[in-house]
């Protein structure tokens, strides 16, 4: 059944063309076009392919990159959406192209920092997920963080992936490979005197590689930089048993999570046969008032983008091909909330039915299953009464039950 689904993934995989040498810089971008100065540190090792920069290769050293990507004028695509630039011919009025790639040594971050630090000291830091190649990496987070509007500095942290549907197991261990180093650049940055907040955004098999990171950092300093202020988990590929073995170890700070999970996410399906039949955290059913309640008692923010339609044939990265959902986190980011905050809440803006106006769990969850994305968050909760506090209480706070077993 698993080699069912991977190849099934594969055929919707390859409807769409994925770059390849395409990162070669231009020599100018056009009028209109929109410029990302992003900082990339990865664990990849260096590529001798013209184009390619870094493979899918384990590197010996954490790696530092300059790269400024430049983004189609306004009106020449649509938010959310990722033009690859093609090899021969790159064309900056209508794809991404990069106008500039050069390493870093500590004195060029320095600079960085100093040259490209947001007014508001904010900082943005992207993982990447599983099959992801260095320019598939580069390109999507250009595209969320223009299309986000977030006044925050963009850091790329990627890790070495095949960019394969069938290197699922190489690259989990490559995850594994490149926590330490995921753990450094964090703690880096919130010991930077110019950087006032960090946000940390992992999608996918990246989710598992930033919780490794953030437990780790916990375990050595005792909870987590005071500057780190969200950390949002798309799609997260996670094993929900180890997920809350992972939030025992950082304690009272994951609170600060927020994590946007799908149902119809065959990505994780795939996942989750490989898995063993093991349930992944991002395609958990909030329809169950168990596993509302497990969250709530965790203080863990949770948006269900299940009815959100994008272009995606896995509905795999709804987080940043909808332009509704990027966009909406940008705003939040930029008043300075964390992404579930705010009136209206986040669902709410996506289209959600108004959680408060049920009197109870089980009304909670009859609008939650007739609602466009529904949310369970720390305004919807406060909104629900005492009926959800209730059942959280009765649970212990377990996530055991999140698996749906």
């Amino acid at each position: 059944m698993a080699l069912a689904l991977l190849a099934s993934g594969l055929a919707l995989s390859a409807c769409a063309s994925r770059p390849y040498a395409t990162l070669v810089p231009v020599e100018r971008s056009v009028p209109g076009a929109h410029k990302v100065d992003m900082l990339v540190a990865t664990t990849r090792a260096p590529s001798t392919v013209p184009g390619v920069v870094f493979s899918g290769d384990r590197g010996p050293e954490l790696s530092l990159e300059n790269i400024i990507v430049s983004i189609p004028p306004d009106g020449a695509r649509k938010a959310g959406e990722v033009v690859y630039p093609r090899p021969s011919a790159p064309n900056p009025a209508r794809e991404f192209v990069a106008l500039r790639i050069d390493p870093m040594s500590q004195k060029d971050t320095d600079r960085w920092f100093e040259q490209r630090k947001s007014p508001s000291g904010r900082l943005l830091i992207f993982v990447h997920g599983f099959n992801s190649s260095y320019e598939e990496a580069v390109f999507r987070f250009a595209q969320i963080s223009y299309d986000s509007g977030a006044d925050a500095a963009p850091i790329l942290f990627t890790w070495p992936s095949q960019g394969s549907i069938f290197g699922y197991l190489y690259d989990r261990e490559s995850a594994n490979y490149s926590r330490s180093s995921l753990e450094k650049v964090i703690e880096a940055a919130a010991a930077r005197k110019d950087v006032t907040e960090i946000t940390i955004m992992a999608h996918s098999m990246g989710s598992w590689l930033t919780m490794e990171a953030l437990r780790q950092i916990a375990i050595r300093k005792g909870s987590l930089p005071r500057k780190l202020g969200h950390v949002v988990l798309a799609s997260p590929d996670l094993d929900v048993d180890v997920f809350r073995e992972q939030l025992d170890e950082i304690g009272p700070d994951q609170s600060r999570i927020t994590i946007f999970t799908s149902q119809d996410d065959r990505a994780l399906l795939v996942s989750r046969r490989l898995a063993g039949g093991v349930q992944r955290l991002g395609a958990v059913d909030l329809t169950k008032p168990d596993v509302q309640a497990a969250f709530a008692q965790r203080g863990i923010t949770v948006v269900d983008l299940t009815s959100i339609r994008t272009g995606d044939s896995l509905n795999h990265t709804k987080f940043a091909q909808s332009a509704e959902v990027v966009q909406a986190i940008g705003r939040r980011l930029i008043a300075g909330q964390k992404v579930s905050e705010g009136s209206p809440g986040l669902g709410e803006t996506l289209g959600a039915a108004a959680i408060g106006t049920a009197q109870g769990v089980g009304s909670a969850v009859n609008a939650a299953v007739n609602a466009p994305a529904a949310i369970v968050d720390p305004g919807a909760r406060q909104r629900f009464g005492r009926s959800i506090e209730d059942v959280g209480r009765n649970i212990g706070g377990s996530l055991q039950t999140v698996t749906g077993n």
